[in-house]
């Protein structure tokens, strides 16, 4: 019990961000946000966003351990094609490879990127996971 304890904390960021991403996704077309002009950019934006900050969650899960860094990447990848498989049975919506390949993966990869050049490379490799 005292180990299930100790992990919890280090998968809720990762849960809730899941759960958040998951709400987003279950929204009908017309109850989506209209940005006019910037529409396409803010939430493509707000897709490599959203899934850059759930690869740095799993990478905390993971105990910042930059042997991990594929890992936190490619849940992130597998968790976003799955959110768009949901995606394609809520109504006015639509699957979009696209939106997998390109600007969820791209997110998670900067996000990445960023935390090793600013953090990562000076960190010690923490054996024990």
């Amino acid at each position: 019990m005292k180990k299930f304890l100790s992990i919890v904390p280090r998968w809720l960021p990762a849960l809730l961000l899941m759960l958040v991403i998951f709400a987003f996704s279950s929204r009908t077309g017309s109850e989506l946000p209209n940005f006019y002009d910037w529409d396409y950019f803010i939430k493509k934006g707000g897709h490599a966003f959203g899934y850059g900050l759930l690869a740095l969650s799993y990478l905390h899960m993971f105990k910042w351990d930059i042997k991990r860094y594929w890992l936190a990447w490619l849940l992130t990848v597998l968790y976003s094609a799955t959110d768009e498989f949901h995606q394609s049975f809520v109504p006015g919506r639509h699957a979009a490879i696209t939106d997998v390949l390109v600007f969820d993966n791209l997110g998670a990869i900067i996000a990445l990127l960023f935390h090793y050049f600013r953090w990562g490379k000076y960190e010690k490799v923490d054996e024990q996971i």
